[in-house]
């Protein structure tokens, strides 16, 4: 016999012997008590101090009283029992594997059974979710790291076998599938680090109008040959944050404008509004198809699977910024720009320190 049944058994036979030690001890503590007024105020009808009609009315009153008391332990383990029953059941389920068990309740059963059911069915199912993205993150970066990887050993198992030549080109071939190996990893680990509440941030006064105009600098020749152009609106604001992870959200925001943008101006704004400073970078389209707009931050997503790999994209660019703005109490919003172009929008929550230089 499992544990449940014998916990039932046990409370039914509890609650019968506590039923019975109450009546016994009512029964002869009112003759005790009887006992006492009829030796003070002894009485000459009455000679004997229990009789057989008082025994037989005890035993007629014991037997009506435990079949009530049977009945309602039976109820009471019931509606406790059979939520514990399922609960205890999922429970092993979930150990041996089977994370989509989930415990049952009933309408009948107590408040406090109840919210323990429903607080383990939703522990289940963020353990069954969290497995989900596991398996799918595993899934995902194997086949992120498979393509770079079987390049890079074919392309040297090519220069072994003397059918590539060792030259500059190959070499710097070679030296680009590492560096997407690189990013990649890099990604990854922002966004772990941040999901797990572990990305660390130098917070200092920073002038932001001043990082991105380096950033613009830096990346003007590259983009210019490329067929954009950088133009910079920028108020002078300093704000608590880490500058470098600010650049690195900045440089992944502008690498996806040049992936997936049509070739024009790319537009980086800081703003102050309503208390906080939004920093926006946007572009001339084509934008966000609307189906996938709610899901470009999320790990993977890519807007244009296609132009991505061609590009080199690995579906983690807005995901990293994401994961930085998080870090830094702050939000990333995406809607479509005024000339239909995709318009990213950091929004910094942290204190504005004064402005000036």
């Amino acid at each position: 016999m499992d544990a449940p049944t014998g916990l039932s058994r046990q409370i039914l036979v509890a609650t019968s012997a506590i039923t019975v030690l109450a009546g016994i001890l009512v029964f002869f503590g009112t003759y005790l008590i009887y006992s006492v007024i009829v030796a003070v105020y002894p009485s000459p009808e009455t000679d004997e101090w229990l009789t057989s009609l008082d025994l037989a009315i005890f035993a007629a009153l014991v037997l009506v009283t435990l079949p009530i008391a049977a009945f309602v332990a039976l109820r009471l383990a019931r509606r406790i029992l059979d939520p514990l029953e399922s609960l205890a059941r999922s429970a092993r389920q979930i150990a041996a594997g089977d994370l989509s068990a989930r415990a049952a309740t009933s309408e009948k059963a107590l408040g406090e059974t109840a919210s323990l059911v429903a607080d383990f069915n939703r522990m289940a199912q963020r353990l069954q979710d969290m497995a989900a993205d596991m398996a799918l993150w595993n899934a995902t970066i194997a086949h992120e790291l498979r393509t770079p990887l079987t390049i890079l050993k074919g392309r040297l198992q090519g220069i072994i076998d003397g059918v590539f030549e060792p030259d500059e080109l190959t070499l710097r071939r070679l030296i680009h599938q590492v560096d997407g190996l690189s990013r990649l990893v890099e990604d990854l680990r922002t966004v772990t680090l941040a999901d797990s509440g572990h990305l660390d941030l130098r917070i200092v006064p920073t002038r932001l109008a001043r990082e991105l105009e380096e950033i613009a600098e830096l990346m003007a020749p590259d983009l210019n040959s490329g067929g954009f152009r950088l133009a910079l609106d920028l108020d002078d604001i300093i704000v608590d944050a880490d500058a470098t992870r600010v650049r690195q959200a900045v440089l992944a925001l502008i690498s996806n404008a040049r992936r997936h943008a049509l070739r024009g101006t790319i537009t980086i704004s800081l703003k102050r509004r309503d208390g906080t400073v939004v920093l926006a970078i946007s572009d001339q389209g084509p934008g966000i198809h609307p189906d996938l707009a709610g899901q470009v931050f999320e790990p993977f997503v890519r807007g244009d699977p296609d132009r991505a790999k061609e590009t080199g994209g690995n579906g983690l660019g807005l995901s990293v910024v994401r994961a930085i703005m998080d870090a830094h109490g702050g939000s990333l919003r995406y809607r479509t720009a005024p000339g239909g172009g995709a318009l990213f929008e950091m929004e910094f929550k942290s204190p504005v320190a004064p402005q000036g230089r």
